[in-house]
């Protein structure tokens, strides 16, 4: 018996040993195969941003079909006030909305969108966007540069997404004060 806990032997016997254990326990722990993506409810951050920003804000009035709302940010920095909100698509792609009156706009959108070239234009109801690729990341940004702030919509998601996004951008309402 000693030999069989010595040596190669021994050392190969413990290991077979270890790795059926593991792979008994992995066949009997119940294990979920559904995706979970984290949902967040950007209504606070809306209201904080339309509240805090010198300009009109905007938000989606409904978000498309099948999207997720996966994270929102308001940030004031010196002023300025810059508000990124994230969704998981239909398409299970990532886009985001950022906006800001961050000051020079190009700056802003050149990083939001990781490039500063313009490969083409885009009216969506009414409105002329940017078009700004960057294959390497594949992203793909619409950029609206207005006079008091950039809008930017940009991810993975393919063009037909971004733009359902952009269509859906409405002014968001006037934040209560309370009197």
């Amino acid at each position: 018996m000693r030999q069989f806990t010595q040596g190669f032997y021994g050392y190969a016997f413990a290991l077979f040993v270890c790795l059926l254990a593991v792979g008994a326990f992995l066949l009997i722990t119940p294990q979920s195969r559904t995706e979970h993506i984290p949902r967040v409810d950007f209504t606070i951050d809306t209201a904080n941003a339309a509240r805090l920003a010198k300009f009109e804000v905007e938000v989606p009035r409904a978000v498309p079909a099948g999207w997720t709302p996966t994270s929102s940010r308001v940030t004031q920095d010196k002023g300025t006030v810059t508000w990124r909100l994230g969704f998981a698509t239909g398409k299970r792609m990532h886009a985001m909305l950022a906006q800001s009156d961050e000051a020079p706009t190009a700056a802003f959108a050149n990083r939001m969108a990781n490039t500063e070239t313009v490969t083409g234009t885009q009216q969506i109801a009414g409105n002329t966007w940017e078009q700004r690729v960057r294959e390497d990341k594949n992203q793909r940004s619409l950029v609206r540069v207005l006079p008091d702030r950039t809008i930017i919509i940009t991810g993975s998601a393919d063009w037909s997404e971004l733009t359902a996004l952009a269509t859906a951008l409405t002014p968001a309402p006037e934040p209560v004060t309370s009197s």
